[in-house]
């Protein structure tokens, strides 16, 4: 089906735009998977994510990819990356920078922190304490850093990329619920199938996929992107369907903490993002019922009678979609 139409209803310039995003965001897509094979579906919330203005909570067990992942989407983009390797003795001025002393000059400077750039890979996000992890608090919600009393703006785009290992393996540290609650969606790479495992000793067994990843794309080019996006269409019936679909996680009884304001508008900002992916200059219910579990479900907790008869927290949000009605 061309972009013409599937982009029924609209004019030249929401056309030109929309195919302009999608342009750009095939590139980054086909860049990232060359070295993710297999996982269409998470490189796509990956670039959701990213057109939205959001970050991004890779959960899994380790060696599936997680920050390959993180890596590839930073490398096909020309812009700054940084990479922070979260661990239990770091601390939070080694993330957001610190005041030094400049022995020549007689005075403190401000060193920058690797929070400084453009997307920030962070591994292993949950293996430092809760006191370093707070220290992307205010980064990743107002994109500044305040150090000493002096509030510093981060460069835009501004993407955190984080990964972490389940909460039941040794050595982590669970997210507190307010920095769960920064990330705009979580996904799970899981296992390759047996195919895609075959290709990836071929293609991964003499040299890492990384080393030939060359950028399709600048930083201008993703702000383009993002400021595109903003313009998506979004009808009052679909703004309500999902104000309904988070309110909806605040009542349930499979769960003890729902879904916070945050969440409806972290859920309305990747429905454009996912609508322009589309090809669509508007959005319309199917796009939320589609990112419902990524972005609601991690910032959810089960009831203690769900946890005892093992409901997963996704399964909750699936069957409060399959409830909600649809607007027509």
């Amino acid at each position: 089906m061309s972009l013409d139409t599937r982009l029924t209803g609209r004019d030249d310039e929401a056309v030109h735009d929309v195919g302009a995003v999608l342009d750009t965001a095939d590139r980054i897509r086909t860049a990232v998977e060359t070295v993710i094979e297999g996982k269409t579906e998470v490189v796509r919330i990956a670039l959701t994510v990213l057109l939205a203005e959001g970050h991004l909570l890779i959960e899994d067990i380790p060696g599936v990819g997680k920050t390959m992942l993180a890596k590839a989407l930073a490398r096909s983009i020309d812009c700054s990356v940084s990479r922070i390797q979260f661990t239990p003795d770091l601390l939070p001025g080694d993330i957001t920078g610190v005041n030094a002393y400049h022995q020549e000059r007689h005075e403190f400077e401000f060193v920058p922190g690797p929070v400084f750039a453009n997307i920030v890979v962070g591994d292993e996000i949950n293996r430092a304490s809760p006191k370093t992890q707070s220290a992307l608090l205010e980064c990743m919600e107002e994109s500044q850093v305040s150090v000493d009393g002096e509030t510093r703006e981060l460069e835009r785009p501004f993407m955190v990329v984080a990964t972490q290992n389940p909460v039941d393996m040794e050595g982590t540290y669970p997210l507190p619920e307010a920095q769960r609650d920064r990330f705009m969606a979580r996904v799970a790479i899981g296992y390759p199938s047996p195919q895609a495992e075959l290709d990836m000793i071929d293609t991964h067994g003499s040299r890492s996929p990384l080393a030939g990843l060359e950028p399709v794309a600048k930083a201008a080019d993703v702000q383009n992107m993002i400021d595109r996006v903003r313009a998506i269409h979004v009808s009052p019936s679909v703004r309500r369907y999902a104000v309904d679909l988070v309110s909806a996680t605040r009542s349930s009884p499979a769960l003890r903490l729902g879904a916070s304001p945050r969440a409806t508008l972290h859920l309305v900002r990747a429905a454009r993002a996912y609508a322009a992916l589309e090809a669509r200059s508007y959005v319309i219910p199917d796009d939320l019922q589609a990112l419902a579990v990524p972005v609601l479900s991690h910032r959810l907790l089960p009831s203690t009678e769900a946890r005892i008869e093992g409901l997963p927290v996704e399964q909750v949000v699936r069957d409060l979609v399959a409830r909600i009605p649809v607007p027509d």
